[in-house]
């Protein structure tokens, strides 16, 4: 960024040729309706960080325009607190999010985004203009873990919200609402244009396919430059290394029979046992960290009865895609064997004239979520940290499964945050949301944005109309 060198407006086509240049070096104009200031947080020392972003983000953060900015933020929490709970009381399972989708989008026309339309998934999108042709992308997924016919008891008491999805994800999608707002009050003309996406699928058997579904479209794919991801309550952490999942269900199926009079017939429950056992000493790296479980086991009718079927469900986790393969082969190679061998005991078990008929078994995938890093140095990352530095704000680097995963899988910029306050409870009946500390969310997701968007240093206040 340059220093100021004019307090009169900049030619706009000056502004648009610069752009293209450079778009993080520019000059930027900026309507306010308020003009008050609050005081700039101590910094703390971060020696790793980039020199020329801090001083990018210090700049920005200094500006009379950008605390009057914060403090808008400050007499909007009634308003947030409204759009929350009013969200939160429409249900939003896996795959039946339509409702709350449409409640979004006349949201977001409500706040005075462009091109407001939901796609062929369910995702809900906005624009806000810049002079760039690549974007910055805001996103929180408004699906739930919770079926369509959970009791939505969402109250107020003070500064707490409680109810099902509440703080996951209704934080961060009043968050979300939040930034499109302050920009309808805060006109800031930046270089890359911003997009707003409220989108499906984030939870479960979801499986990310909102997000999957945004970065296979054409229009997006190549055109968002970074992804800021919000999810949850919290301003302690910034997601920067996608933990990629795989997730099985096991089905082993056989003749059954009565355990006395059809003694020997394959047994799946064994087979399960037998796959279970080899499994498990598979080894796993501490580096990168790779995970399995065995979470859910089901089958047989009685203890008197040799059971038809019987199921598992296998969770496997690692930053490493190559990683999550391999133990995925150990997994089909331990049941493959417990198929061959169960057989053969079967055999040896039953008489001649009663042979035991074949057992199958299939997997089948239930989730499969992509892992991925951030490369060194990404920018999402400096100015990510460079804000928490400027605010005064303490965040761990952690890796997570998030919307996120998916643009970090294709190597793409991105890393997902909370939207402020707190919260707990989260996938429960007993959620909550604590406003408290929200604030310092919204003014960390506004400077990330505005710096990843490239805003310069002259402003020319001339009051919203």
């Amino acid at each position: 960024m340059g220093q100021s060198e004019s307090s009169s407006t900049p030619d706009v086509r000056l502004i648009f040729r610069n752009v293209l240049a450079n778009p993080h070096s520019f000059i930027c104009v900026v309507n306010l309706r308020n003009t008050f200031m609050s005081p700039t947080p101590p910094r703390p020392e971060l020696p790793d960080l980039a020199p020329s972003v801090q001083q990018e983000v210090a700049r920005l953060a200094a500006s009379p325009e950008v605390r009057s900015a914060f403090n808008w933020f400050r007499t909007q929490e009634p308003q947030l607190a409204h759009w929350q709970m009013e969200m939160a009381r429409i249900p939003a399972p896996p795959f039946g999010e339509s409702a709350r989708g449409a409640w979004l989008a006349e949201r977001f026309r409500e706040v005075g985004l462009d091109d407001v339309r939901i796609d062929d998934v369910g995702n809900v999108f906005g624009t806000h203009p810049g002079f760039g042709r690549r974007y910055v992308a805001l996103s929180a997924h408004i699906d739930t873990v919770f079926p369509a016919n959970t009791p939505l008891n969402i109250r107020q008491q003070g500064s707490r919200i409680y109810g099902p999805g509440v703080s996951d994800n209704g934080a961060g999608v009043a968050a979300l609402l939040a930034i499109a707002s302050l920009l309808r009050a805060v006109r800031i003309r930046h270089a890359l244009p911003f997009v707003f996406i409220g989108n499906v699928g984030e939870e479960g058997e979801g499986d990310l396919r909102g997000m999957r579904h945004i970065f296979s479209t054409p229009r997006w794919k190549d055109s968002i430059a970074h992804s800021l991801v919000l999810d949850g309550a919290g301003a302690d952490t910034i997601v920067a290394e996608a933990l990629g999942s795989r997730r099985f269900e096991v089905i082993v199926r056989g003749p059954g029979g009565h355990s006395w009079s059809d003694f020997g017939a394959p047994n799946p429950i064994v087979i399960l046992a037998k796959a279970i056992h080899s499994f498990i000493a598979t080894p796993v790296p501490s580096t990168p960290k790779t995970t399995f479980n065995i979470g859910v086991i089901r089958g047989g009718t009685s203890v008197n009865s040799i059971p038809e079927s019987a199921s598992m469900k296998v969770d496997i986790r690692s930053t490493s895609m190559t990683e999550m393969e391999r133990l995925e082969q150990s997994l089909r190679l331990a049941l493959n064997r417990a198929v061959e061998d169960e057989t053969l005991a079967a055999e040896m078990r039953s008489s001649a004239q009663k042979r035991p008929s074949g057992v199958s078994c299939e997997v089948v995938v239930i989730g499969n979520r992509p892992a991925g890093e951030l490369r060194a140095g990404a920018r999402i990352l400096q100015v990510v940290r460079a804000v928490d530095a400027q605010l005064g704000n303490a965040a761990q680097v952690q890796r997570a499964s998030t919307d996120a995963n998916v643009p970090l899988s294709l190597g793409q910029e991105a890393v997902a945050i909370g939207g402020g306050g707190s919260g707990g409870g989260a996938h429960t009946l007993q959620e909550w949301f604590d406003s408290n500390g929200r604030e310092l969310g919204l003014k960390r997701i506004l400077l990330t944005m505005l710096t990843l968007a490239g805003v310069g240093t002259e402003f020319d206040v001339r009051g919203a109309s």
